[in-house]
């Protein structure tokens, strides 16, 4: 198989810095800030113009799963029919839930394929319920096998090779990189290989936020019935998406928005009318990501701030001390001076 990264170009544009990044959170305990999280971020409206920023938003970094709408959009692209929580699988980072393995499963079987034809690495369920009932690693239970058992369904539905389909010159990663440099408006400078095997492929932080606005503006827009169809259902199927009481499925549901986490402290959201956020925290916690994000987004009246105080409630991990609350996750002066 070819290595993801044999004909990766070096990265033209910076990297996300310390220089380049702001406070963005900070963790106080018993009246005392224990721990600041710095990064970058920005909210485009639906015209991609920038409406807010902080930190060096133009700074390049790895989506890692949130480029996962954009390879699904690919996907549909390709000709591949998805309807419900299929649809939601192949842009996922699931919680490995019996109903998300099951889906996966029925995926494989319309491509023609069985487990270990997966190209992405065997893995514990994230869901507890679940962890504690698996006997071993599957693949069926990593966080990416939507995205991969999607992958096949394009491969079978092209006639492309599906031995080598994470390759980084595969017919459907080619096609994947055309859709990020579409979405985004930038060129692709560099590709990696994410958690999953399959690369990723950079962008900057205002790039990532434009190609959200992108997708998730369509079903507004009416411009593009792919992208439409795969925001709705995600909408109409959280669940799948992440995993019930789980972050993004929560934010989902209470506020409408599509949000997606990825690893290292990436996070999008994305509204129906085109408003998008990206954030990047630097040091690779989603701890304060989703706090980040709401609160833009709140800050441009674009979300109920009710609802925001709701899903950050159920969300954004506790400081406790002995089992109480001694302390809590707060926006940084990163974002309060902006």
């Amino acid at each position: 198989m070819t290595d993801p990264r044999a004909s990766s170009p070096p990265l033209a544009r910076r990297p996300l810095d310390a220089d380049g990044s702001v406070e963005l959170a900070v963790l106080e305990r018993s009246g005392l800030d224990e721990s600041r999280h710095l990064g970058a971020a920005v909210v485009v409206g639906p015209d991609g113009v920038v409406l807010r920023s902080v930190g060096d938003v133009g700074a390049s970094i790895y989506p890692r799963s949130c480029l996962k709408p954009l390879q699904a959009l690919t996907v549909l692209r390709a000709g591949v029919r998805l309807e419900g929580p299929e649809t939601v699988l192949a842009t996922a980072s699931h919680a490995g839930t019996d109903a998300h393995q099951q889906v996966v499963a029925t995926m494989l079987d319309r491509a023609g394929h069985v487990e270990d034809d997966l190209l992405c690495p065997p893995d514990w369920p994230s869901d507890p319920a679940a962890g504690r009932a698996a006997v071993e690693r599957r693949r069926l239970a990593m966080n990416c096998s939507g995205k991969h058992a999607a992958f096949l369904l394009a491969c079978e539905h092209a006639g492309w090779d599906p031995a080598t389909y994470t390759s980084l010159d595969h017919p459907l990663q080619v096609a994947v990189r055309e859709t990020v440099a579409e979405a985004t408006g930038e060129v692709v400078d560099h590709a990696g290989v994410d958690g999953c095997g399959a690369p990723v492929f950079a962008t900057t932080v205002t790039g990532l936020a434009r190609g959200i606005s992108r997708l998730t503006g369509s079903v507004g827009r009416g411009d593009d019935a792919h992208a439409a169809h795969l925001v709705r259902a995600v909408l109409d199927d959280a669940w799948a998406l992440d995993g019930p009481g789980r972050a993004n499925t929560v934010t989902i549901d209470e506020l409408g928005v599509l949000a997606k986490l990825g690893a290292e402290g990436v996070m999008v959201m994305g509204t129906t009318e085109g408003v998008a956020v990206a954030v990047k925290v630097l040091d690779g916690s989603l701890r304060a990501a989703t706090l980040v994000a709401l609160e833009l987004l709140s800050a441009q009246g674009v979300v109920d701030a009710d609802a925001v105080a709701r899903v950050e409630a159920r969300t954004v991990e506790r400081v406790l001390g002995g089992g109480v609350p001694v302390g809590r996750l707060r926006p940084g002066r990163g974002l309060l001076a902006a």
